[in-house]
């Protein structure tokens, strides 16, 4: 009750000042300005108006605020006719219908000290690659929104035009300076203040604040046990398993008794590469300060037609607008500046020079390029390891289904074999190959299913490093896709299943129950 009476006061606050507040001719005037070619979509405290829309009128703002918007959003997509776009259209024709884009950087942290400091170190780093003319402003909450203008890119690159590489190429930027700034600012922060002051401020545990880390997917590393099991009655035969708490019993035919745990050890654990601290101890860094759970630079706002804050619009929760700031005063910001009706209308959209970002999307796609090498090399490397491994996914007895049918698949493959919409088509990727190679289909139809889906895809994948994918493959035939209980599905939005996923473990047991119910 105590929640729902503060979710009522939120409401009544804004909705308040909402007319009085858009009715100034200023913040008109600036929202109206700002939505030029793009979609706009008010807000109405809980949900977002109808789509596409746009402001056609200045006067538009009024009539939306009179039927109860309180904020309004828009696109960093630039449009040659923005009511002619809609979600059944495909990227071909979102390339035709598309003007060009902004480059739209979000940083939000629960704590506004942090997002301050991860904003000055990104104003810094665009200036260091050319950038003079960028827009910096407050999110409404606790973080900022940092604009580069579409004109400030070149056309095209690399024969390529830049206006259809949306949003590829937006995310390859967004990573390049995050890669470069999360350095820096997890120094400035520790160096201000000690683990244990920190851990303090913000109410984590300080072993929260250190990761161990893998080297190969970048994922925070858990901790598992490794455990050595001995037969009793055999005592010559000894087990060692990782992770897994069931007793064993032992492998010789003839014997088949549990067997008896004699030694326990804390190791680290990648779940998504399957290596392990003990045989690969070069594949992880331990005790790596951590700057993720207290500050984020967010790639989802980098994605086909998404919505942000348009400036000075109001923001639902905290009643804030989300004000312009000089971005040499990024430091000086107080949270008490955007109080409504208690600030000066600045620019967030600045004219910028032809070609001023150039320099960074050379050097972020270069950056981009490299990465790509280095993870082919990594995969590599990950397929010498895992011949050593000691885990092995033996949970089902292997059965053969040469040529299968979509029919039989789990929604989460079919789901996946419709193509990649946004980003993880290397994740999807890995796991359709471990699928069809776990059915025992042919390697010459495996590759013709999987170019088959790459060309679905929003942006398909090379095919070098899709043939380089299945020749690990080749090598390593016995590795099983993730589990239907794996986050993987979830971060890709496949998780949609159906009552036998529910009740069985993994893809490939799915398939082999349901083929021999069909063949019932």
């Amino acid at each position: 009750m105590d929640q729902e009476k503060d979710q009522d006061l939120k409401e009544n606050r804004i909705k308040e000042i909402t007319m009085i507040y858009y009715s100034q001719p200023e913040i008109k005037k600036t929202i109206y300005e700002f939505a030029e070619k793009r979609e706009v979509v008010p807000r109405y405290y809980e949900f977002f108006g109808k789509r596409p829309d746009v402001l056609q009128f200045e006067n538009d703002i009024l009539e939306h605020v009179k039927r109860g918007a309180t904020s309004f959003h828009c696109s960093e997509e630039i449009w040659f006719d923005t009511l002619e776009i809609n979600t059944d259209m495909s990227k071909d024709e979102l390339n035709k219908s598309r003007e060009g884009w902004d480059l739209l950087l979000d940083i939000d942290s629960p704590y506004l000290e942090y997002s301050k400091i991860y904003a000055q170190l990104l104003v810094k780093a665009l200036e260091f690659h050319g950038i003079k003319n960028l827009g910096v402003k407050f999110s409404g909450s606790k973080g900022f929104h940092i604009i580069v203008p579409w004109n400030s890119f070149p056309k095209e690159i690399y024969n390529q035009k830049t206006k259809d590489m949306f949003p590829e190429w937006p995310r390859i930027i967004c990573q390049y300076l995050d890669n470069i700034i999360k350095p820096k600012l997890t120094e400035l922060i520790f160096q201000e203040q000690s683990l244990k002051e920190l851990a303090q401020r913000t109410g984590k545990k300080e072993s929260e604040l250190i990761v161990d880390e893998c080297l190969s997917c970048k994922r925070t590393a858990s901790k598992k046990f490794q455990v050595t099991w001995i037969c009793d009655n055999c005592r010559n035969i000894e087990v060692v398993r990782i992770g897994k708490n069931r007793i064993p019993k032992c492998p010789n035919e003839d014997c088949r008794k549990e067997m008896i745990e004699v030694s326990r050890k804390e190791i680290l654990f990648c779940d998504y590469c399957n290596f392990n601290f003990k045989d690969n101890p070069e594949m992880f860094i331990k005790s790596k300060q951590k700057t993720d759970l207290l500050i984020e630079a967010d790639l989802i706002l980098v994605a086909s037609r998404h919505l942000f804050r348009m400036p000075y619009s109001l923001h639902e929760k905290t009643a804030l607008a989300s004000i312009t700031i000089d971005k040499n005063k990024i430091k000086e910001f107080q949270i008490k500046d955007a109080s409504p009706f208690k600030f000066k209308v600045i620019n967030y959209y600045p004219k910028s020079l032809e070609n001023e970002a150039k320099n960074l999307l050379l050097q972020a796609l270069d950056w981009h390029e490299q990465n790509q090498q280095n993870e082919n090399k990594m995969q590599e490397k990950k397929g010498e390891i895992s011949k050593n491994l000691p885990v092995k996914n033996t949970d089902f007895k292997k059965i053969q289904i040469p040529n299968p049918s979509e029919e039989i698949f789990p929604p989460q493959i079919k789901l996946l074999l419709q193509g990649m919409k946004q980003d993880g088509r290397r994740r999807a990727l890995m796991i359709l190959i471990s699928f069809f190679k776990s059915l025992g289909v042919q390697d010459q139809e495996i590759e013709k299913r999987i170019l088959e889906w790459n060309n679905k895809n929003y942006n398909p994948l090379k095919k070098g490093y899709i043939l380089s994918q299945l020749s690990w493959y080749k090598r390593n035939p016995n590795r099983l896709p993730p589990n239907f209980n794996n986050s993987i599905y979830r971060d890709l939005g496949v998780d949609k299943p159906d009552k036998l996923s529910m009740e069985t473990k993994n893809p490939v047991s799915y398939t082999i129950k349901k083929y021999f119910m069909m063949k019932k």
